[in-house]
């Protein structure tokens, strides 16, 4: 069953616009409180969402489509991706809804769901709901004393709060340490810095004042000038920057230089297999981690195991290999131990973690390996299919032909927006750049 409005992280799209519509919502929600509701018992699902300004015509719509189907719905309202998770399993609810899209610009929105376990749900029951979306749902409505209920859990904040403090180490604590931390105007704006504070950390906060559309506007983790700047001209000793839902995290280290997913990756993987808590013998990255991550890991007689780009297809994968750690280049990193999904705040406390046990500064231990130049470059494809035209292929396979076995190339279209990612990686800086702009100027001209 093919699968046209889930993408490789939900729905997402331009507010108001299909699919990010009040209706679409009123409909996945009908959708898929169909899909959970087994049994006679009184069935619940937890909705949580970002700062979108979009984020008051998505939450009611889907509310109402809960409700009439006769599924119970606990508004948790701005909460980070992966405190909803938490938060579905802890209530043992049926269902998780976190509306958000992620690193997005604010007009965007998006719906992701979860299952009662917690993780995202799969290809094939995304695909069932879609089905039931573009189908008639009206005898499935439930009758009038059977609607659901709508409530606002006050203290779901706290929870969360509560859990991921539960991660750090006991005997540790943030004392002296200086702490500035971007929340991207979005959803872990509040628990963000009151997880650390209470740690004992001293934090400068950036993107703590969201207004509806500064969500990832010139901060968090794709936009992280500000944080590096911040660090240095308030003498923090680390930077951390989330995304708008916080289920990512980059680093930047004292001295203002970015740390990226592949490199937190590899500091938990060296540390957690020194004190044999690595499951699986290994760490599940996606195709875009860099060859230096690979090679660190193999010196540690470590495996890595690629997917594809996704977080979702990580977790699928640690799951079935039974690996702990898992995650991607781009800051999303799941541990499995506490979360179901990435968590930029537990991911956090564990380089923390590293840091205090070793008195070091972050320079010091946040960088456990030389990356091979890699170069990626996203091109605007505007609803054309160009990986379909004759003179791209010809450029892709001349690309691969000038790294030879000394690079890797990886063509890709995104599955969250509207761009073809070119990425190249290899020995010879030079040559990887070159070969990223040849074949995205081809592509550039095929989407015209």
């Amino acid at each position: 069953m093919t699968k046209k409005l889930f993408g490789t992280d939900g729905i997402r799209g331009t507010s108001n616009i299909e699919p990010m519509t009040a209706e679409t919502a009123l409909k996945v929600g009908m959708a898929a409180a169909v899909q959970f509701i087994r049994g006679d018992h009184r069935h619940q699902v937890v909705i949580g969402k970002d700062t979108r300004l979009s984020g008051y015509l998505l939450e009611p719509a889907l509310t109402a489509g809960f409700i009439s189907m006769g599924m119970d719905v606990v508004l948790v309202g701005p909460m980070p991706t992966p405190g909803v998770a938490m938060l579905t399993r802890s209530l043992r609810a049926d269902l998780g809804v976190m509306i958000s899209a992620s690193h997005n610009p604010f007009e965007d929105n998006g719906i992701k769901l979860f299952g009662p376990d917690g993780y995202k749900l799969s290809d094939g029951v995304e695909a069932e709901i879609e089905a039931r979306v573009n189908s008639d749902m009206n005898g499935d409505m439930a009758h009038a004393a059977r609607l659901g209920k709508a409530r606002r859990l006050d203290d779901a904040r706290g929870r969360y709060n509560e859990y991921v403090k539960q991660t750090f180490p006991k005997g540790l604590r943030l004392d002296g340490l200086k702490i500035a931390l971007d929340c991207a105007n979005g959803a872990a704006y509040k628990v963000g810095p009151e997880v650390l504070w209470e740690l004992g950390a001293e934090i400068v906060p950036i993107g703590v004042t969201p207004d509806g559309i500064n969500i990832n506007k010139g901060c968090g983790s794709t936009d992280t000038d500000c944080l590096c700047s911040m660090v240095s001209a308030h003498g923090a000793d680390i930077g951390i920057a989330l995304d708008g839902d916080a289920d990512r995290l980059l680093i930047a280290d004292e001295n203002g230089a970015l740390v990226d997913g592949d490199q937190i990756l590899g500091l938990i993987a060296g540390d957690w297999a020194a004190n044999g808590r690595l499951a699986g013998g290994g760490v599940v990255s996606t195709v875009m981690s860099n060859l230096g991550l690979q090679q660190y890991l193999t010196r540690l007689g470590l495996d890595l195991i690629r997917t594809q780009v996704g977080d979702r297809y990580v977790v699928e994968r640690m799951r079935g290999g039974g690996y702990n750690l898992g995650g991607e280049q781009s800051g999303h990193v799941v541990l499995s131990d506490y979360s179901t999904t990435g968590d930029g705040l537990i991911a956090a406390l564990q380089v923390l973690a590293v840091i205090v046990a070793s008195g070091k500064a972050a320079s010091q231990v946040c960088r456990v390996f030389e990356p091979l130049p890699q170069v990626l470059k996203n091109v605007p494809i505007n609803g054309a299919k160009p990986l379909q035209d004759n003179a791209v292929k010809k450029a892709i396979t001349e690309g691969e032909n000038r790294l030879g076995n000394t690079g890797r190339l990886l063509i890709r279209p995104s599955g969250t927006e509207p761009v073809v990612r070119v990425m190249a990686e290899g020995e010879d800086e030079v040559l990887v750049a070159s070969v990223v702009g040849d074949i995205a100027a081809v592509i550039e001209q095929a989407s015209k």
